[in-house]
Formats: structure tokens, C-alpha cells, sequence
């Protein structure tokens, strides 16, 4: 069942809304956790998903190239006249 439109993604999620959030089943999910593939991390015996951790493996899945900084373009330094 997909989360409802109006309603908040938290930041740290279960299998259940992180697998709605990320539009796969929870049974891939699980075994994605499992396997390493995708960030997670046990709390107990239950995986929980924290949502900027997929927002950036989503990022880097899809190629996607993050920009941190933007430095403004040096000048040439001028020569002077002899």
C-alpha cells in the first residue's frame, strides 16, 4: 500500500515505508539489506532505512554527481608590458 500523498516520509523508516518510498517490494528490500546492497541498519533484530542515506545511494545509483562547492572561474594572471 503506498504511503499517502499529504503524509511525511520520516527520516528513519522501517522495512515497510522504505520500501514503499523507494517503490519496491518489501521482500527485495529485505534482501537488498541483507545482502549490503542498499545502506541499512539493524535496530534489535529489525532493519530500519534512514531516508538522506537512500537519497544518496539513489544519487549515486543513478549517476548522479552531487556539487558541494562552486568555485568561481580563476583568471589568467595579465603579463606585464616590457
Amino acid at each position: 500500500m503506498p504511503a499517502a500523498p499529504n503524509h511525511a516520509v520520516r527520516e528513519v523508516m522501517d522495512i515497510r515505508m522504505a520500501a514503499d518510498y523507494l517503490g519496491i517490494s518489501g521482500d527485495t528490500l529485505y534482501r537488498y539489506a541483507s545482502e549490503g546492497f542498499v545502506p541499512a541498519f539493524k535496530l534489535g533484530n529489525r532493519w530500519r532505512f534512514k531516508k538522506s542515506l537512500l537519497d544518496a545511494w539513489m544519487d549515486r545509483q543513478s549517476g548522479v554527481e552531487l556539487v558541494t562547492e562552486v568555485k568561481p572561474k580563476q583568471k589568467k594572471p595579465v603579463r606585464s608590458a616590457r
